[in-house]
């Protein structure tokens, strides 16, 4: 990802096909949640900021899962910037951006990924230095058809398209040149979570893996 971060750290879009958007309700469940889910071979997390849980949920996982790689999802402000990166946070996602927020993700010192869903809004962050960024709502927006449109006129651009996908269209938006990896929540179902069904999750993570193999 693009931001003020050595340019040595691996970018989040090529740490794993799939980036997991977790809700927690319980940051009780994040451990063993993200513990499942970096054993089925999806290091990086993203928790959203959707409920009052999120931050205690991303300063468990930081602390307690060396292999996990924990970023904040639904950043739409500078205090979740920085109350974020404190708890642990080792990337931001947001769902849109304003120039304020993204001056504060690129102050944060973390890899960030701020949403786009119009032509305008990546070539505006391209003329800013940021080349990453999360297509949202993918599907909503345009879905494979919209990015692959944007291959050719903005090569430079990489997407991590969220919002809608599902494993039955996952393949569809990895094959694309411009799409490092997606972000989807199917392999953390809410009634797995709910049941604790870590096996569950470690299996449906594994599933999602492989999607590039």
């Amino acid at each position: 990802m693009t931001s003020s971060a050595p340019s040595a750290s691996p970018s989040v879009l090529d740490l794993a096909p799939v980036v997991p958007v977790v809700v927690l309700q319980d940051a009780a469940d994040a451990v063993p949640l993200a513990r499942a889910l970096v054993a089925g071979g999806l290091p990086a997390i993203e928790v959203t900021l959707r409920t009052p849980a999120a931050l205690d949920a991303i300063r468990a996982i930081a602390a307690e899962v060396p292999d996990a790689v924990v970023g904040a999802g639904t950043v739409i402000s500078v205090s979740h910037v920085t109350e974020t990166v404190a708890a642990g946070a080792r990337f931001l996602v947001s769902p849109g951006w304003t120039d304020t927020l993204l001056d504060a993700m690129k102050a944060s010192g973390v890899p960030f990924l701020p949403g786009v869903s119009t032509t305008s809004e990546v070539v505006a962050l391209l003329e800013r230095g940021v080349t990453e960024m999360k297509f949202f709502p993918a599907e909503a927006a345009g879905g494979t058809a919209y990015l692959k449109a944007l291959s050719a006129p903005l090569p430079q651009a990489r997407f991590c398209p969220t919002g809608g996908i599902s494993l039955a269209s996952a393949t569809s938006y990895l094959a694309l040149p411009n799409v490092g990896c997606i972000g989807g929540s199917w392999m953390v179902p809410g009634d797995a979570v709910a049941a604790k069904d870590w096996a569950r999750v470690e299996r449906l993570a594994r599933e999602a893996s492989a999607l590039r193999d």
